[in-house]
């Protein structure tokens, strides 16, 4: 289908060095976008680039560290971007982390405001850079917003991560509201349990998976690659007429 080519989309992926954001990435250069990816560390970043070029994409994806929960690094990043390779018209807030598994009230000050940067004011900081861009070059664009199930469910032992998911829906459909009018759509993705390295706490534990396959429907586990579709729909064309939404890709969990 033509209209999920990315051929005129320029697009910033954080936390494109493996798992989910890799995916992505690598989903949307395989469709024509030019894609730089983002995260914390170069030597990472530059082995997923070339692991995806390697397959030959149209044009090579660049890497380039940022941590963004810093906003002085999102703010270079953005500006080189659109120095280097071009108006950024998709950004994917992939970025996230979780340094705390445990009951909620027990949580450290320092875990709960690495949480919170990483996970809410990074995205936050990213999207108000583009979509300001966008609106002065009178342009529009598509931000995703990776957000998780535990966003919209209970997260015991995982409270503070599943606040910052829930806050990344709200501010989802804010800006898709305020933004609309600009033809800036935003939208989420609110993934099960993917297998990831994020995710390898609740992976090894049987009784957290029993509990997650009870309540899921294809009980299974999600692979990146199959979050990677729903992000390319999301920053086509094809999507043109959805934004405030949050799209659950769970095996089912939402709904058993």
């Amino acid at each position: 289908m033509t209209a999920l080519r990315l051929h005129d989309k320029v697009a910033i992926v954080t936390g494109g060095s493996r798992g989910i954001g890799k995916a992505i990435a690598s989903a949307f250069a395989a469709q024509g976008a030019r894609v730089i990816i983002s995260s914390r560390k170069q030597p990472g970043l530059d082995a997923a680039a070339a692991e995806i070029n390697a397959s030959g994409p149209p044009h090579p994806v660049v890497p380039r560290a940022c941590h963004v929960g810093k906003t002085e690094q999102v703010d270079a990043l953005i500006r080189w971007a659109e120095a280097e390779v071009g108006l950024v018209n998709v950004l994917v807030n992939n970025a996230g982390t979780n340094p705390y598994f445990g009951p909620l009230l027990n949580v450290a000050e320092a875990a709960w405001d690495k949480t919170f940067e990483v996970n809410l004011k990074g995205p936050f900081e990213a999207t108000r850079r583009v979509c300001k861009r966008l609106m002065a070059a009178g342009e529009g664009g598509s931000i995703i917003n990776v957000s998780s199930i535990l966003g919209r469910h209970a997260s015991p032992m995982q409270g503070v991560y599943g606040m910052t998911k829930a806050s990344l829906i709200s501010m989802t459909q804010t800006l898709a509201t305020e933004l609309g009018g600009a033809d800036i759509r935003v939208n989420a993705i609110a993934p099960g349990l993917i297998e990831t390295k994020l995710a390898g706490a609740m992976l090894g534990s049987k009784q957290i998976m029993d509990r997650y396959f009870d309540h899921t429907a294809l009980r299974r586990t999600g692979k990146p690659e199959e979050l990677a579709g729903v992000a390319l729909f999301l920053a086509s064309d094809a999507s043109s007429y959805i934004t405030g939404q949050t799209i659950y890709v769970d095996g089912g969990y939402a709904s058993v």
